[in-house]
């Protein structure tokens, strides 16, 4: 696990936050967060691309990568609150699916191991079998549950002869024990996959799907507070993976299986702040960024933020946990910024002037 830069273009960090070395833990001892590069597009079934994904969204930002974000939304900056370090990509070879998964897994667990939050970036889905499995390995197998954004189920079972994919990562999670079906999430499916037999399976391992037509007819929100409910009973933490594929195809054209019909991008940014606010957070992975197939690094520009996201809303749980004033999404953003002496009230009346 020495430090392989990038696999596919420039050896650069997220938004150049500090390198780290994963088998030197000296280099991250301190590390609230780490992230890792899995640029691994084997497992496609349609288009592949997703191997440039990683160096996509580490460089999707029009700001300085000068290791700082301070959110708007959240009052926090993610990247300097949190200890925030890159240990690049693994080294994950398209034509070894099952070598690049385990060496996945071993860096993964290194990092849950080592007590800081993982975020991968990947990559195509298959590499959310080694994420979840390796972040659980450490905290307790059956003990993770997940939290999946995607337009597809991927539960099938074998594809082009092989048990590894990435239609097919959810259902070796659940059959390995790693996580348990009955808390297992997912939200935003849609469209024409999979089929009855699948579906009947997985009503039989007791997962909870919720398709776009129940979304919208519910509600996004009254969706994830009933699934929030669910993956924090008799579970240590939350593993969240979200496929910018959940996003409708007009925000997120660079992926490789679209499906029109799906979550605004802003739907998809205001669920993973709440996720990660309100959720124990023990891992994410962010796939499916295929950058051939984007339009003006639309897509790109998603999944950076995604992550960023991901970051503030973990940065200011831990906040607010602190003792801090709790955040309030409802407070103006100028609010407590207003400082006597200053002509100008935030009711919009006027302090009194010189006589």
């Amino acid at each position: 696990m020495t430090r392989y830069g990038p696999m596919f273009g420039p050896d650069v960090t997220f938004l150049g936050v500090p390198p780290c070395t994963l088998d030197e833990p000296d280099t991250y001892a301190d590390a609230d967060v780490v992230i890792v590069g899995a640029p691994f597009d084997g497992g496609t079934s349609h288009r592949p691309g997703t191997r440039f994904g990683p160096s996509a969204i580490r460089q999707a930002c029009y700001l300085p990568h000068d290791g700082s974000r301070p959110s708007l939304a959240l009052r926090v900056d993610g990247l300097r609150d949190l200890r925030v370090y890159d240990a690049g990509d693994v080294e994950m070879f398209s034509g070894d699916i099952e070598r690049s998964l385990a060496s996945l897994e071993t860096a993964v667990h290194a990092v849950a191991s080592a007590g800081a939050i993982p975020i991968v970036l990947g990559g195509d889905h298959s590499i959310a079998l080694p994420d979840a499995t390796g972040v659980a390995r450490h905290h307790g197998l059956g003990r993770v549950s997940l939290v999946h954004f995607d337009a597809h189920a991927d539960t099938g079972d074998i594809e082009f002869g092989s048990l590894h994919g990435h239609g097919q990562p959810m259902r070796r999670l659940i059959e390995s024990g790693a996580v348990r079906g009955d808390r297992f999430l997912q939200i935003g499916l849609r469209g024409y996959w999979p089929g009855p037999e699948t579906l009947t399976w997985m009503a039989g391992q007791r997962m909870r799907s919720y398709e776009m037509t129940e979304v919208v007819a519910r509600g996004l929100d009254s969706c994830l507070s009933e699934a929030f409910g669910i993956a924090t009973d008799e579970c240590e933490g939350v593993f969240l993976s979200v496929d910018v594929d959940v996003v409708d195809p007009g925000m997120a054209p660079g992926t490789g299986t679209p499906e029109p019909g799906g979550l605004t991008s802003r739907q998809l940014l205001d669920a993973v702040r709440r996720c990660c606010y309100e959720l124990p957070i023990v891992g994410v992975d962010v796939v499916e960024v295929a950058p051939p197939y984007d339009h003006a690094d639309i897509t790109a520009y998603l999944g950076n933020r995604v992550v960023l996201e991901a970051l503030s809303a973990i940065a200011r749980r831990r906040h607010d946990a602190a003792g801090a004033p709790p955040w309030n999404p409802h407070q103006p953003l100028l609010d407590a910024r207003w400082r006597p002496g200053d002509p100008h009230r935030l009711d919009g009346s006027r302090t009194p002037g010189p006589a």
